[in-house]
Order: structure tokens, then sequence, then C-alpha cells
């Protein structure tokens, strides 16, 4: 197993496959756009670049999150599959709590004047807050998604080049062993 392998082999096991993204008709909209191999390739640049756009449209409070995360991947020239697959870190369970937390950190720095506002899970409660809280959510939505964004790729970045420094270390004392024996 080569220095470069292990991620890959560990990314890959998680990650969705090339043909069942190829032919989802949601996503047949990209046409030959998904025919071209550096969307599929997994480099350390292209996983790192994934990291933050799947992290970042994850944390988007909107629909179609996957939709921006396929155009964002396209325009980085990240690896699809990965920044498609980070967006199901806001599904219909953890949804609630992420944007609540990112509603109250929005409106923590903007300091709206009206305060936080008390939470209700219904319809109506939404329907009739949405003037309320769309700016500090969304602001605070942006905000932890570049964040956390900017922190996975750079953590991607640094345990990609760790990693591979660590398996040509041991390569290297491997071969150092063998001389001598």
């Amino acid at each position: 197993m080569t220095a470069t392998e292990m991620p890959r082999k560990l990314i890959k096991k998680y990650m969705p496959d090339e043909e069942s993204l190829k032919a989802n008709r949601h996503l047949s909209w990209l046409g030959a756009y998904l025919h071209d191999p550096n969307l599929w390739h997994l480099t350390r640049k292209s996983v790192s670049r994934a990291f933050f756009v799947g992290l970042f449209c994850a944390f988007l409070p909107i629909p179609l999150q996957m939709l921006v995360a396929a155009v964002l991947a396209l325009a980085v020239r990240s690896n699809l599959a990965i920044s498609i697959g980070l967006v199901w870190l806001t599904n219909p369970v953890t949804m609630p709590p992420i944007f609540y937390c990112t509603y109250l950190i929005g409106d923590a720095i903007l300091g709206s004047p009206n305060g936080p506002v008390a939470f209700e899970l219904s319809m109506e409660w939404l329907s009739s807050s949405i003037s309320v809280i769309w700016w500090p959510l969304l602001f605070g939505s942006v905000l932890c998604g570049l964040i956390f964004g900017f922190l996975f790729y750079l953590g991607i970045n640094w345990f990609w080049i760790w990693h591979v420094g660590r398996s040509w270390r041991q390569r290297h004392v491997l071969r150092k062993e063998r001389r001598y024996k």
C-alpha cells in the first residue's frame, strides 16, 4: 500500500459511488460536467475543497442544498461525491438543533433588537416568526458554514500531509531494518 492509498481507501469506503451519482435524475441537468474525471479523483486538494464546499452548503438554511453543493463543486473542482454527501450533515434529525444554534450565533453577533425568539416546533410559529429570524439565521448559518468549512479544509489538508509523511517515514525505517539484517 503506497503512502497516498490509505486516505483514499478510507474515503472510498464511505463515499457514494460515481455511477450512482451519474445516474441520479436530480443531477442529470449537469450533463457532461459529471463525466469530468477530475470531479471523481481523490487527491488532497479535491478532498479538502470538497469538505469546504459540503460543510458550507450543509449550513445553508435553504432547500436544495445538494444542488448548491454540486454547482460549487463544479466551480471549485472539488470531489463531487464528497461535496454532495457532506450536505447530509443537516438532515431532518439534525437540522432543527443546528439551525437553532446558527440562529443564536447570528442573533448574538448582530445584536437583534428583538432579542432571542422563543422557539416552537410548528409551521405556524415558523410562518409568523420568519420575518424576525431570517437575517440572524442566514448570517449565523453562513458564518458557521464558512468557519467549519475552512477548519475542515485545513484539517483535511493537514491530516493528508501528516498521513503521507508518516507512511513515508515508516517505509524508510522498514527499508533500513531490511538492509541491516
